[in-house]
């Protein structure tokens, strides 16, 4: 998939089918939901993503949200001019997840021209919070990377 393409009506499948290959796909994380200003996905917990007593792994939920804020500030951009990099992730865990998926919504919260942050929520399958990140994202010229 050409990613300079990318649009709020690309196909979800799509989408996911392009990072398949990467980080993501290797840690299951999918995309459900696009709007402008909003991504969810999910991630099902597997032994690729939680630590070895089969909890999921803290860092595998900032990749999550690095994933939807990233993919958030795409859509919020021209790819064909710009890049989206983070630059910042922080968060708190608050609970665990033992068994199913992770369900995430990001959402931003600031959309500048040269930063956009976005705060992710992560729950279980019972919307029980387990983790809350907040992700900044830059904006940069492509000829400027």
């Amino acid at each position: 998939m050409d990613f300079s393409l990318l649009t709020l009506s690309t196909p979800l499948e799509t989408i996911n089918q392009a990072m398949e290959k990467s980080l993501i796909g290797n840690l299951g994380i999918r995309i459900t939901r696009i709007e402008e200003g909003l991504v969810e996905g999910v991630m099902l917990l597997s032994d690729k993503n939680s630590r070895p007593d089969g909890i999921l792994h803290g860092g595998a939920n900032f990749a999550l949200a690095e994933t939807l804020a990233g993919l958030g500030s795409m859509l919020l951009v021209d790819l064909r001019r710009y890049d989206v990099l983070g630059t910042q992730v922080s968060g708190n865990h608050i609970g665990v997840l033992t068994n199913g998926k992770a369900f995430a919504m990001a959402k931003v919260i600031h959309k500048g021209n040269k930063t956009h942050i976005w705060n992710v929520d992560i729950k279980n399958q019972d919307g029980r919070l387990i983790s809350t990140v907040r992700v900044t994202n830059m904006i940069v010229k492509r000829n400027e990377r």
